[in-house]
C-alpha cells in the first residue's frame, strides 16, 4: 500500500506542478451577479441545506456549469458553522476555476487549500491534475501562491522530499524566489537534519539576489543549537549583527543564546555598540544594566561604546560620569572615545577635567589624535598655563601621538607673547629632533616668530633649511627678514638663500635690492653685494645715491652714521608688533 501511495504521490505531482500559472487581473473574472442566475443560487443553496455535507457539495459545485455560480456557492459554503471545505472540495472548485483560466481566485484557492491541516496531502496534490493543461497556455504560478504552498508543506510537516519537488517545479516554472521563498527552503532543511545544506542555501542568497532577514537567522540559529554547534551560532549571530538586522530582533537572540548558555562579553558589547551608534543611548544603557544581571562585566569597548554616544549627543556630564566608573574599575578607553571625551571637555571649557582624562590614559599608554591634543593644549596657553602646555606636549610624544606643527605653533606664539624667546628655541630644537615636517607656511609662522633681537641668529638658520628645502617666505615676511638681517649684521649669513629667492621669485623691489647691496658692503663681502647688483641692473635699475657711494667707496663716517640711522627705521618696536598681531 505503502508503494503505491508513493507511485501515486508522484504521479499527482509530475502532472501538477508541471503546470505554469500566472495571475491576471480580476477584471478578467466575470462579474458573479451578471453570470449565475439568482434562482440557480438559491436552488443550489437549499439542495445544500437539506444534506450539509462535503460530498453533496463536491456535486453540486461539479453539476453547475457556470463557473462564478459555482464560486459563489463555495464561498457561501465555507462560511457556514460546518465547515464543508476539505480537499476534495477545494480540489472540485479549483479545476472549476482552471477551466476558465480564472488565476485569481484560483491561487487565491491554491493557498488556503495547502494551509488546510489536512491529514492526506497526496489527495491534495491528484486534485491539482485537473490544472495540467496550463502548461500548454504558459501560465506560471504566481509567487504569493507558491509561498504559500511551501508554507504549508513545513507547516505540516510533509517531510524533505516533497518539500523539495514541488520547490524544484516551482524554479523549473520559472518563478524567481524571493527571501520568505528561501526562508521556507532553509527551514525545510533545517528540520531534516540537514543543517550544512541549510548553510550552504544561506550562503547562496546573494546569487539569488535575496538579502537574509531577521527570521532567516533565527532558523539557523535555533536549528544550530540543537545540533550542538554553538560557535557558529554565536559566529551566524555576529553576522547578522554586521548585516544590521532590527536591533530589537538581535536583541532577542541575544537572550536565547544567553538562555543556552552560548554568549559572551563581546556579544553584549556589539549590540550595545549598535544601539549607541544609533544614538539610542537609552537602550543602550538598559542593556548594560542587563548585562550585568547576567554576570557579565562591561569591559573598555562597552564603556568605550556608550562614552562615545554621550559625546556625540553632548551630553559631556554623563561621558564624564561614565569615566569615573572607568577610572574606578582601572579600565581605559579606545583612541576614539578617548579623544572624543577630551574635545567635548575642552568644548564645553572643562579643561581641567580634560586634562585629568589625558593624563589618566597616557599612564596607559593611549595615543590622542592631534586635533584633541591641539584643542588642549590651546586651553592650557589660553588659559596662562604654559608649562602645562609643554608637558602636555611630551606626554603625548610619550605616547605615540604625533605632533603637528599646530600643535608646536600654539605653544610658540604663546611663549613668545611671554617674551620667553629661549623656551622657544628649546622646542625649535625638540622639534628638529623629533623629525616634525614643515610645509612653506609652517616655515613662514615660524620664521616671522623668531625675528627678534635674541633669536635672529636662528631666524638665520631657520631661513637657509627652508629655501634649501624648497621652500619660500611670503613678499611680506622676505622683506621683514631682510631689514633685520641688515639690522644685526647677519646678512651675509643668508647671502646665498637671498640670491636664491630674487631668481627663483623675481618680485624683489628697488628698496630691498639696495638694503642688501649695502648690507652686505657694510659687512664685508663685496663679491656676494655684486651679485645682486647685477641682478638689479638686468632689471634696469640703478641703486640710490648711498648705495652708490658704497660701492664706490666714498662714503665717510657721517654719512655711515645716516645709513645706520636709515636701518633704524625699521625699529625696534616692529617686530614685537608683528608678534603681537599674530597673536590676536
Amino acid at each position: 500500500m505503502a508503494l503505491k501511495a508513493v507511485s501515486r504521490l508522484r504521479s499527482a505531482r509530475w502532472r501538477l506542478l508541471s503546470a505554469k500559472l500566472i495571475y491576471r487581473s480580476c477584471s478578467d473574472i466575470p462579474a458573479s451577479a451578471g453570470t449565475g442566475s439568482s434562482s440557480e443560487f438559491d436552488t443550489a443553496i437549499r439542495s445544500l441545506k437539506n444534506n450539509l455535507q462535503p460530498e453533496r457539495l463536491t456535486r453540486v459545485i461539479d453539476s453547475t456549469p457556470d463557473s462564478s455560480l459555482a464560486l459563489r456557492i463555495f464561498r457561501w459554503a465555507s462560511h457556514q458553522r460546518y465547515s464543508l471545505r476539505t480537499v476534495d472540495t477545494y480540489r472540485c472548485m479549483i479545476s472549476k476555476l482552471t477551466a476558465v483560466e480564472n488565476r485569481d481566485d484560483m491561487d487565491s484557492l491554491l493557498g488556503e487549500m495547502v494551509r488546510l491541516k489536512a491529514p492526506a496531502l497526496e489527495q491534495a496534490l491528484n486534485g491539482f491534475a485537473g490544472i495540467q493543461h496550463a502548461t500548454s497556455a504558459k501560465l506560471k504560478l504566481s509567487l504569493s501562491a507558491c509561498n504559500a504552498m511551501l508554507r504549508g508543506l513545513v507547516k505540516q510537516g510533509s517531510g524533505l522530499r516533497l518539500f523539495m519537488l514541488v520547490y524544484m517545479e516551482i524554479v523549473k516554472s520559472g518563478v524567481l524566489p524571493d527571501v520568505e521563498t528561501l526562508n521556507w527552503l532553509i527551514q525545510a532543511l533545517c528540520e531534516s537534519g540537514r543543517v550544512d545544506l541549510a548553510l550552504i542555501q544561506f550562503d547562496r542568497m546573494s546569487k539569488k539576489r535575496c538579502s537574509p532577514n531577521s527570521h532567516t537567522f533565527e532558523i539557523l540559529i535555533i536549528a544550530l543549537c540543537s545540533h550542538n554547534r554553538a560557535d557558529e551560532a554565536v559566529d551566524l549571530f555576529y553576522k547578522m549583527l554586521q548585516l544590521r538586522c532590527t536591533l530589537l530582533d538581535s536583541v532577542r537572540y541575544l537572550e536565547k543564546l544567553h538562555n543556552s548558555g552560548l554568549v559572551d562579553c563581546e556579544s553584549w558589547n556589539i549590540v550595545i555598540t549598535h544601539f549607541c551608534n544609533q544614538g539610542n543611548i537609552r537602550r543602550a544603557s538598559e542593556l548594560i544594566g542587563r548585562m550585568v544581571v547576567s554576570s557579565f562585566a562591561p569591559d573598555e569597548s562597552t564603556y568605550s561604546a556608550i562614552i562615545s554616544c554621550y559625546c556625540r549627543l553632548g551630553l559631556h556630564i554623563d561621558a564624564l560620569g561614565m569615566f569615573r566608573r572607568v577610572s574606578v574599575n582601572d579600565l581605559s578607553l579606545n583612541s576614539e572615545s578617548f579623544s572624543q571625551l577630551v574635545e567635548v571637555l575642552c568644548h564645553t571649557e572643562r579643561n581641567p577635567e580634560a586634562i585629568e582624562v589625558f593624563k589618566y590614559h597616557c599612564k596607559r599608554g593611549c595615543s590622542l589624535t592631534n586635533k584633541s591634543l591641539d584643542m588642549l593644549i590651546q586651553g592650557s596657553c589660553l588659559s596662562g598655563r604654559i608649562r602645562e602646555a609643554v608637558q602636555l606636549r611630551s606626554l603625548a610624544v610619550c605616547t605615540g601621538t604625533s605632533c603637528t606643527f599646530f600643535t608646536y605653533d600654539i605653544i610658540i606664539q604663546a611663549l613668545l607673547h611671554l617674551n620667553k624667546e629661549k623656551d622657544v628655541l628649546v622646542l625649535f630644537a625638540q622639534m628638529v629632533m623629533e623629525g616634525c615636517l614643515l610645509d612653506g607656511c609652517a616655515y613662514t609662522s615660524l620664521l616671522r616668530s623668531f625675528l627678534t633681537k635674541e633669536t635672529i641668529f636662528e631666524a638665520a638658520i631657520l631661513f637657509n633649511r627652508m629655501v634649501n628645502q624648497a621652500f619660500f617666505p611670503d613678499q611680506e615676511t622676505f622683506e621683514l627678514l631682510v631689514n633685520d638681517m641688515a639690522l644685526f649684521s647677519f646678512l651675509n649669513l643668508v647671502a646665498q638663500s637671498l640670491l636664491k629667492v630674487v631668481n627663483t621669485r623675481g618680485t624683489v623691489s628697488p628698496r630691498i635690492y639696495n638694503i642688501i647691496i649695502y648690507g652686505l658692503i657694510k659687512e664685508g663681502f663685496k663679491n656676494e653685494a655684486c651679485k645682486f647688483l647685477d641682478q638689479m641692473l638686468e632689471k634696469g635699475w640703478v641703486p640710490d645715491s648711498r648705495t652708490h657711494q658704497v660701492l664706490v667707496g666714498n662714503i665717510g663716517g657721517e654719512e655711515a652714521r645716516e645709513v645706520d640711522q636709515l636701518y633704524q627705521t625699521v625699529d625696534d618696536d616692529n617686530v614685537s608688533n608683528i608678534l603681537l598681531e599674530e597673536l590676536d
